[in-house]
This record gives C-alpha cells, sequence and structure tokens, in this order.
C-alpha cells in the first residue's frame, strides 16, 4: 500500500518553515482588530417571532446586504424564561412549556443560520409576549459591558424589557423601546410617559464621558416634517376624549408636550438627529419610518418614531442614515409597521481610539 506524506518546507538554514495562515485565519485576524462598530440597524419588529416565521428570507436579504454591526431590536415579543407564578428570567426566553420550547427553538435556529450566526445576542425580555428588546452584535467586537436598565446596574432589567445599553471602548449604543404616551391623563398614559422623559434626560446629561448612539422605537415624531399629515395627527382623539391640558391633545407620539420634552433632551443631552442631520426635506415617499394600517382610516398616515440620535461629537462622523420603507403600503416593512432604519459612522480618526482595546 502507498503511503504519502506531506513535503515539509524548510527555510534556507534548513529549519522548518511556520506554516502560512489560511485566507479564512488572516480575514479573521483582520474582524479581530475590529476597534469599533461602524454600521448600525434598528427596527421595531412588533413581533420577532411572527418576522421569523413570515418574512426572514427578505429581511435576511437586509441584513447580508447592509452588513451591520449592531442590530438593534424593539417589540420582540418574546415572554422571558420562568414558570407561571414563578420569578421572571428578563435576559432569557421562556422555554418550560412544550409550546414555549418550539417557539423559541424555531427563534434561535434563524439566529444561528447565516449571517446571524456571525452576531452574539442579548435579550431583554417582558413577563408575557409584550415589548421587549434585543441587541446582536457581531462577534469580532468585544463589548466592555451590557446592562438592561438606565442606572446602569448589572443585574437589573428595565419593566417590560425596554433598555439595552452596550458599551465598547469608543462609545455606547443605547437601544429603547420608549413608552407609549397614550391617549389619558393616568398612571399608564401621560404619567408613565413624562416620567420615561425624566429619567432619559438625567441619563444623556449626566453619562456625556463618552459618545453616545442612542436608537430605536423612540415613540414620537419630534416636528411637522415628521408626519405626513400634521393636522390629522394634532387632532387626533379616542373616542371623542380631550385631556384637560391642551399640550397633550392628539396623536401619541405628536402631542406638543412629548415634542417639547424630546427636544429638551436633544438638546440639553447635545444629540444630533442623525436623519435630520442628513435630510433637511420633507420626502413623502421615503421620510417616515411607521406606518398605519393600510385599511381604515390611518391608511397613508405616516410618522417618524424611530431614530438614531448621536453625541454632537460624532455628527461629522455621520456617513448615511437611511430609512428603509416606503410608500403607503409598507414596501420594506418586512412585515412591521415599523421599517429599518440604518446609521453608518466613517472610522475614527483619534489616534487614542485607534489604540483602543
Amino acid at each position: 500500500m502507498k503511503r504519502f506524506f506531506k513535503v515539509v518546507e524548510k527555510d534556507s538554514d534548513g529549519s522548518a518553515k511556520k506554516p502560512r495562515e489560511s485566507e479564512n485565519d488572516a480575514e479573521n485576524e483582520e474582524n479581530n482588530k475590529k476597534k469599533e462598530p461602524l454600521k448600525f440597524m434598528t427596527w421595531n419588529a412588533n413581533s420577532f417571532l411572527l418576522r421569523v416565521k413570515n418574512n426572514w428570507p427578505d429581511f435576511t436579504k437586509l441584513i447580508t446586504t447592509f452588513d451591520p454591526d449592531v442590530i438593534a431590536i424593539q417589540e420582540v415579543r418574546m415572554p422571558a424564561a420562568g414558570a407561571k407564578g414563578a420569578s421572571k428570567v428578563p435576559g432569557e426566553i421562556k422555554d418550560d412549556t412544550n409550546a414555549a420550547r418550539e417557539e423559541k427553538k424555531v427563534l434561535m435556529r434563524a439566529l444561528s443560520a447565516p449571517p446571524f450566526g456571525n452576531y452574539h445576542v442579548w435579550w431583554s425580555l417582558a413577563d408575557s409576549k409584550y415589548a421587549g428588546t434585543a441587541v446582536l452584535v457581531k462577534k469580532c467586537l468585544k463589548p466592555k459591558s451590557v446592562v438592561f436598565n438606565l442606572d446602569k446596574l448589572a443585574s437589573k432589567h428595565e419593566p417590560d424589557g425596554r433598555v439595552i445599553l452596550v458599551e465598547f471602548e469608543t462609545l455606547r449604543l443605547l437601544n429603547t423601546y420608549v413608552p407609549n404616551n397614550g391617549w389619558k391623563e393616568e398612571p399608564n398614559s401621560f404619567q408613565r410617559r413624562r416620567k420615561w422623559d425624566k429619567r432619559i434626560l438625567e441619563f444623556v446629561t449626566q453619562n456625556s464621558d463618552k459618545p453616545l448612539i442612542w436608537c430605536g422605537d423612540l415613540n414620537v415624531s419630534h416636528e411637522e416634517i415628521d408626519v405626513s399629515h400634521p393636522e390629522f395627527f394634532s387632532t387626533a382623539k379616542l373616542n371623542g376624549y380631550i385631556p384637560p391640558n391642551e399640550e397633550d391633545c392628539g396623536q401619541p407620539g405628536f402631542t406638543l408636550a412629548e415634542r417639547r420634552r424630546f427636544g429638551t433632551i436633544l438638546r440639553e443631552g447635545k444629540l444630533v438627529d442623525a436623519y435630520r442631520f442628513l435630510h433637511k426635506d420633507k420626502d413623502m415617499e421615503r421620510g417616515f419610518s411607521w406606518s398605519g394600517n393600510p385599511v381604515g382610516r390611518y391608511r397613508g398616515k405616516r410618522m417618524r418614531i424611530d431614530y438614531f440620535l448621536v453625541s454632537e461629537k460624532l455628527k461629522e462622523r455621520i456617513v448615511a442614515c437611511e430609512i428603509h420603507g416606503h410608500g403607503i403600503e409598507l414596501e420594506g416593512f418586512y412585515g412591521s409597521d415599523h421599517c429599518p432604519v440604518t446609521l453608518e459612522l466613517s472610522p475614527s480618526s483619534d489616534p487614542q481610539n485607534e489604540d483602543a482595546i
């Protein structure tokens, strides 16, 4: 029987040559050198599981094409782990029943396939199929920390899983699903949103030591340019109810009270609306990230409530910020009532950042 041996190449001094790195090894080494994320995507999926079941091939194509370093998801709508009546584990998906295990298996199978297998996933989930957020970060990027609250405490999750804060060497990324303002002067409506806005203002003003990228469904349209039909939204009512304060009247997300508080957060937090920084004019075709049901009185009524807000010190690095849905038939929304929004930054020119990590 013939035996085959691999010839060992030798250097001129007779010693064996070190094996060359494969192209994959070289590529992996290059990836491991990545200092900071530069490409970001945010999307309110309106049930991540439903998007996996019904819209995954098209969304996968978008991810493959844009190739984000970080993906921020809102309205995951997967319940947190924990049996009925027991304490929940917001960082893990429920799997204590046959139905829950099957749903988790479907979701995790999708996230283990290319290109999603290249990402590490963190969850912050509600007790039921409500709200919740997720962040996917490329494995070649190593966050310094990941927390799930505005207080930056290690083990705490915000109610309903509304916050994930990822700290990298050179910047922080805050993914939030902001509570809807609602229609009434009630604890779970106007009062809840006022408290949230106060906490966010405190967060952005007290954490200015490192540049911030704040993204997600922020549930507010800042200016009239950010809605398709300003008069419709400013006069909207629910069952004829009129709030006692005029500034609370109108569509949730477009009341004067919310818009003014949002302006204060931007100003005092020294934050720049990345999309509006690049797109100064109203775009009736591609300028809105949320669209009403194509059937009924909200047909064609659209709002821009999904954002990338960046620290002023990052604004000159903004290369692109795009809204990926368009038209009143929700093209590019991938089954949700929100469409993905992307941000791209140029590499940092700061020598300290080049040596970081």
